[in-house]
């Protein structure tokens, strides 16, 4: 019977839809899994991991926080560690494979500061093009390191690297087969706009956006169709808003049917994080991307740099993402066709097609 393989992924969708994606991956292949999560993440009683045991461990982030704070954060993390190291003793699992951020690093360091006969594979997969602070922590004890770009910044010499890409959902990974095709320049056919902004739905978008919006010309907002995601305390100013510009737009805290609404999109705007980019490029959508300022390591600034040097869309820093500098860009590429058709072929050329399938064969490449 094979060892059980444990899966160590945190509570936000950038870390967690990918390892839900390998999870599928894996239980296909016939291997039981465990979660083990952070306390964001409650109970999972549907997706891949719903049949499968799940712990919380304690943990949480220490980097930019004030110094009480950063201690109680170590002390939640060794707290964390220690909880890893004795599941991990009873449990006997194969192999650990973290997807980075503070819940990676109970299970990967509680796996190697645990020798029994057979230690565990530890693998760390890193979604952005340079290593974050958690996985570089982590790093020097990993057997190996799947990355999602061909260049990542910081990757020890001595952990050898594998290019997987990013896994991602099959509804996503769909969309590689749907070409894009751009809204006419002239005429009057809908022009889509997707705006997603993380998890909780960035305010900055919120406050930028449609007031970018309703100041491009009447011939282009009668066009659009706007689905943006954002909190619910913003929803109902912004949507009389563009009501009032003429604007159709369906302004939600969560986008149930993101597969569906991006592949419809003709541009759109976000975050720079690995799964977003990962899901931009699968669908070959152009997108003005706007990285997470706070950030440890500029992670989503390197993701955006990365598209935009490739052609594949453009990047806003946060300090200059104002809504007189969207609505110049946007007047230039919602008028200008061909330049989103550009963008979109660059973005298309990036994606990693069966990233979920790559990562399992490095899995079992150690295991067999």
């Amino acid at each position: 019977m094979k060892a059980p393989i444990i899966i160590a992924a945190g509570g936000t969708g950038g870390h967690f839809f990918p390892a839900e994606a390998l999870a599928s991956c894996l239980q296909k292949r016939g291997h039981e899994l465990v979660l083990m999560t952070d306390q964001r993440n409650t109970h999972r009683t549907i997706g891949a991991f719903a049949l499968s045991k799940q712990y919380v461990l304690s943990g949480s982030g220490v980097v930019g926080k004030k110094p009480r704070d950063k201690l109680k954060g170590l002390l939640s993390l060794l707290k964390g560690i220690f909880g890893a190291r004795s599941l991990i003793k009873q449990i006997k699992p194969s192999a650990v494979i973290g997807f980075g951020g503070y819940p990676s690093i109970p299970p990967l360091l509680g796996g190697s500061l645990f020798l029994y006969e057979k230690k565990p594979v530890l693998i760390i997969h890193e979604g952005n093009a340079v290593l974050g602070k958690a996985n570089s922590l982590i790093s020097h004890f990993a057997t190996s390191i799947a990355v999602s770009y061909p260049n990542v910044a910081r990757i020890p010499p001595n952990v050898p690297t594998t290019l997987t890409g990013m896994p991602v959902r099959s509804t996503i990974e769909a969309l590689a087969s749907q070409p894009y095709e751009a809204a006419s320049a002239e005429g009057d056919d809908p022009i889509r706009l997707l705006i997603w902004g993380g998890s909780l739905g960035a305010q900055i978008f919120s406050q930028v956006v449609p007031q970018a919006i309703i100041t491009l010309p009447e011939k282009i907002r009668k066009r659009l169709h706007i689905t943006q995601q954002m909190k619910s305390e913003f929803i109902a100013d912004n949507q009389a808003l563009y009501n009032k510009a003429g604007v159709k737009a369906d302004l939600l805290p969560f986008i149930d049917n993101v597969a569906e609404i991006l592949g419809k999109a003709h541009l759109v705007i976000g975050r720079a994080g690995g799964s977003s980019v990962a899901e931009l490029t699968m669908a070959a959508r152009p997108a003005i991307m706007v990285p997470l300022p706070i950030a440890a390591s500029d992670e989503q600034g390197a993701n955006a740099s990365a598209l935009e040097k490739a052609g594949a869309g453009w990047m806003i820093r946060q300090a200059d993402f104002t809504s007189e500098a969207l609505t110049e860009k946007l007047q230039i590429l919602l008028t200008q066709p061909n330049i989103l058709e550009k963008a979109a072929q660059a973005s298309a050329q990036l994606r990693h097609l069966n990233a979920a399938e790559k990562l399992a064969d490095l899995i079992e490449s150690y295991l067999f």
